[in-house]
C-alpha cells in the first residue's frame, strides 16, 4: 500500500527563504508542502484549517512571531513544530523559548545552493522533519503558577554519601525538561555537585542553549572546556559536535573522537566516563528523547554502583531513551518530570539514600 507523503506547512516571512525551504522539501517524495504562511498569525490560521503533519516555524515574523505562534498552535491545534532559525543570538534565545513552549527541535536556516554544505544540510533538514512528524504531541495549556510541593521525604541512611556528580542526557524534548529541572535545583543554599549535560541539538545552538538554560537557574551554566576542574554549583554542557566526559582526576573531558552510534555528543560517552571516575557516587538522569543513546553507558554506571533515574512515559515528549533504560531494568526510579528535581535534591542531602 502506498504511503501518503507527510503534509508540511512552512511559516517564513522572507519570500526568498520560504521559496528555498519549499524547494528543499519538494525534492523528497515523502514530503509535500500544503501551505505557506508569511507571518505567525497566518501560520496559526493555516494550521487550524489544513491540519498538517508538521509546521516549520521561522522566529522573526510580522504580526506574530514564531514563539507566540508556537504557543498558539500547541494550545489550539497541537501539531509538531520544528523551528528554523538564524544563528543570531536574539533568534537563538527565542528559539529556545519556543522549544520550552512545545516545539520539538530547532534547526539552522538553510543557506543557498552555493554553500558546499547545502546538500548535506538539506538532507539533515528533511530527515529531521520526517522524524519529528511522527511525534505525538499533546496540548499545552498556558502556563499557570504551580502549587508549591511539600519537601520530599528522605530516609536517613547513616554514613551514606551524597552524589559527587550529576550527569543528565536528553534528546527530543530535552531543552524544556532541562530548563525545568535546573530551575528547581538552583534554589538551595548548598550548591549541588557538578552537573554534566549532553543534549542532542543542531550545530550552532550549543552556546545559545547554555545561555538560555542559565536564565532558568542561579547555578552557573557554561559550555564545557577540556581539562577544566569540575566545580560544585556549575552546569557543564557538551559543546557543539564534541563528546563530554570526565577524567580520572575529575576534570571535564571534551573530545572530538568519532560519533558513537551516530551521536556526538554521546550520552554513552558521558555515562561511561562518569561511571569510571565516580563509581558509587555517580547520579544519572535519562530524559526524554528518541532512540537509545545512553543505554550502554547507563549499564556501566549501574554496574559501578551509581544511581539511575529515568523520566516517565507520561511526561516524556518522546519515550525512547528513558524507555530502553527502564526496559533493561537499569533505572532505580522512574519519575515524572515535575518530581525529578525534588528527588535529586533529596538524594543530595547527607541523609539521602543513594545506594
Amino acid at each position: 500500500m502506498k504511503t501518503e507523503p507527510l503534509r508540511i506547512m512552512v511559516a517564513e516571512d522572507s519570500p526568498t527563504a520560504r521559496r528555498l525551504l519549499v524547494e528543499i522539501l519538494r525534492t523528497d517524495p515523502a514530503l509535500t508542502v500544503v501551505g505557506e504562511a508569511k507571518d505567525g498569525l497566518e501560520a496559526v490560521e493555516l494550521c487550524q484549517r489544513l491540519q498538517p503533519n508538521l509546521v516549520t516555524m521561522d522566529i522573526q515574523m510580522p504580526r506574530m512571531d514564531g514563539l507566540d505562534a508556537t504557543r498558539r498552535i500547541m494550545t489550539e491545534v497541537p501539531t509538531p513544530v520544528v523551528v528554523v532559525s538564524t544563528l543570531v543570538e536574539r533568534d537563538i534565545q527565542t528559539s529556545m523559548a519556543a522549544l520550552r513552549a512545545g516545539a520539538l527541535a530547532v534547526l539552522q536556516k538553510p543557506v543557498g545552493p552555493e554553500s558546499p554544505d547545502f546538500e548535506a544540510d538539506s538532507r539533515r533538514l528533511r530527515d529531521t522533519l520526517k522524524a519529528m512528524a511522527q511525534v505525538k504531541v499533546v496540548r499545552r495549556w498556558p502556563d499557570r503558577a504551580a502549587a508549591p510541593q511539600p519537601p520530599p521525604e528522605v530516609t536517613p541512611t547513616p554514613g551514606a554519601r551524597p552524589p559527587a556528580v550529576l550527569a543528565m542526557a536528553a534528546s527530543t524534548g530535552g531543552p524544556a525538561a532541562l530548563y525545568r529541572i535546573l530551575s528547581d535545583l538552583g534554589g538551595r543554599d548548598t550548591p549541588p555537585p557538578p552537573i554534566l549535560l549532553v543534549q542532542h541539538i543542531a550545530l550552532g545552538f550549543g552556546s545559545g542553549l547554555a545561555t538560555w538554560l542559565g536564565t532558568a537557574t542561579k547555578l552557573r551554566v557554561k559550555v564545557a572546556e577540556d581539562g577544566e576542574p569540575l566545580v560544585s554549583g556549575t552546569v557543564y554542557l557538551a559543546p557543539d559536535d564534541k563528546h563530554l566526559g570526565v577524567t580520572a582526576d575529575y576534570r571535564a573531558q571534551v573530545s572530538g573522537a568519532a560519533p558513537i552510534q551516530g551521536f556526538r555528543p554521546s550520552a554513552n560517552w558521558l555515562f561511561r566516563t562518569v561511571a569510571r571516575a565516580y563509581g558509587q557516587t555517580a547520579l544519572a538522569v535519562v530524559l526524554t528523547g528518541m532512540g537509545q543513546d545512553g543505554l550502554d553507558g547507563i549499564r556501566d554506571l549501574h554496574q559501578a554502583g551509581g544511581r539511575v533515574i529515568a523520566q516517565d512515559e507520561a511526561t516524556s515528549v518522546v519515550y525512547g531513551m528513558p524507555a530502553v533504560v527502564v526496559g533493561a531494568n537499569l533505572a532505580h526510579e522512574v519519575l515524572p518530570l515535575g518530581q525529578i528535581a525534588r528527588r535529586l535534591l533529596a538524594l543530595m542531602q547527607p541523609t539521602g539514600r543513594l545506594i
